[in-house]
């Protein structure tokens, strides 16, 4: 069986919070604020037929959004009850907006029109405190003004910078050629470490490739994750040797879930495997040993990485699966298989990890991290409850091949028994050597970037990097 080890994450403290303090506090204020100054307007017809259609229009507006992530299978986590209060603020100042444009002085007629930003970004910064996608105010303004990455240098600078000690290691964007794939892809990432601008010639170091979430960009694990300053601390620790890192484009849009399979939405997968190595060898001289070569992912890219690395072991031989699902999902099963296959079900038993890893037999060199989430206390306790786990058996005796599809298949999740455990229990028989690592918490980037700062380690050394005190 699996083994179960509890680890702890830090939060992120650098710039102004976008996660919780007084930024966040001021923006609902605001928006209230305007909300309230917007509707309060004294007349009967206001009260009588006014109000009870901008009060019908904002639930409209929150049954909607809350059918459509639903339907999408867009969340592994249910989201919180505060998202819709503020999603059913924004409709009613859309509301107020539009029915009361000829009612009101004119001032508050301007206050309701400015209701309407306010109140979606407070939509904007509950979504964020949900899923941590900007920690702080400054990474949000980086990723959205598009500015350069740490140590961001080109690739025509490398040549100046070799045999030089460059102190912290450099990210150089490249457009990966499609020629393996044909996935139009947004510009993607490489991570060199100080060694490798050590000597003469590049060292031939081991590869990581490293896949975001659901929606996402190839920016993410240094945006959102803010991995950047524990990979220079190890760096710094370790003689400057870490293996090069590779922020890929699993989407080729921020909005497009590819599940990184061959599909509709994209032939993602073929650029991740044909693609993205042939490229990472001849322009950086990296190892093309499959040994040497690791994937990490997060949410759906924790998905890929398990697909990726059973699917293709003569590539890749070490995997970190952070909080992935089951198998590449986009809804349920069904709707996966349509939205991701075309409705090809022998397209999705390809990718599929559970059959997959069936089908394949023995894997004798493959090794991988599960990283999952466990409930915080007060989902265990109500998982406790009877009325609560009747409902789950009732739900797993409707349809158990909807179980664990993109954590929206109506089954509670107590964190008993999720995706990392099935996966590596499946893994494990087919001698693929994985363990599970349990973390209490939410689906967060910050839960990411610790899961993957606690693994880096054991990943570079798992790749040929001697490392202190770590075996590989």
């Amino acid at each position: 069986m699996p083994t179960h080890t509890q680890v702890g994450y830090p939060g992120f403290h650098h710039g102004v919070s976008l996660l919780h303090g007084w930024l966040p506090q001021v923006i609902t204020f605001v928006a209230v604020f305007l909300l309230i100054v917007a509707l309060a307007r004294f007349t009967r017809r206001w009260w009588l037929w006014i109000m009870p259609i901008v009060a019908v229009f904002a639930l409209a507006v929150v049954w909607a959004s809350w059918t459509y992530t639903n339907d999408e299978g867009l969340a592994s986590d249910p989201a919180p009850k505060l998202l819709w209060i503020a999603v059913g603020l924004a409709g009613a100042a859309l509301g107020a907006a539009v029915v009361g444009i000829r009612s009101g002085s004119w001032w508050q007629r301007i206050v309701a029109f400015l209701a309407i930003p306010a109140t979606l970004l407070n939509v904007g910064v509950v979504l964020n405190q949900w899923v941590g996608y900007y920690p702080t105010a400054n990474a949000a303004w980086a990723a959205l003004t598009a500015e350069p990455l740490p140590h961001q240098t080109d690739l025509e600078s490398l040549a100046s910078l070799r045999n030089t000690d460059v102190g912290t290691g450099r990210i150089v964007p490249v457009d990966i050629p499609e020629s393996g794939s044909h996935f139009k892809h947004r510009t993607e990432y490489v991570y060199l470490p100080p060694a490798w601008f050590q000597g003469d010639k590049p060292p031939t170091l081991p590869v990581v490739m490293m896949i975001g979430g659901e929606f996402n960009t190839p920016k993410d694990w240094v945006n959102s994750g803010q991995i950047m300053q524990s990979v220079d601390d190890f760096a710094k620790s370790n003689n400057g040797l870490t293996p090069i890192l590779v922020f890929v484009d699993s989407g080729g849009a921020f909005n497009n879930d590819t599940e990184c399979v061959n599909g509709p939405r994209g032939d993602a997968a073929d650029h991740l495997t044909k693609d993205v190595p042939a490229y990472v060898e001849s322009t950086f001289d990296a190892s093309a040993d499959p040994a040497k070569w690791g994937i990490v992912g997060w949410s759906m890219g924790g998905t890929c990485a398990v697909d990726l690395a059973v699917m293709h072991p003569e590539q890749f031989g070490t995997f970190v699966d952070i909080a992935g699902d089951l198998g590449p999902a986009a809804g349920n099963k069904e709707q996966s298989i349509k939205r991701l296959f075309g409705g090809d079900e022998n397209a999705w038993a390809a990718f599929d990890p559970v059959t997959v890893m069936r089908k394949h037999g023995a894997y004798p060199d493959t090794v991988g991290l599960f990283d999952d989430l466990t409930p915080p206390a007060s989902q265990k306790k109500m998982a406790s409850d009877p009325r609560v786990q009747a409902y789950m058996r009732q739900q797993q005796q409707v349809d158990e091949s909807k179980v664990g599809m993109g954590g929206k298949d109506g089954v509670f999740d107590t964190g008993e028994v999720g995706a990392a455990e099935e996966l590596c229990s499946q893994g494990q028989k087919v001698n693929i050597n994985c363990t599970v690592h349990t973390t209490e918490g939410g689906h967060t980037w910050q839960f990411a970037a610790a899961a993957f700062t606690s693994s880096f380690p054991w990943m570079t050394a798992r790749l040929g990097i001697p490392v202190a005190g770590i075996s590989s």
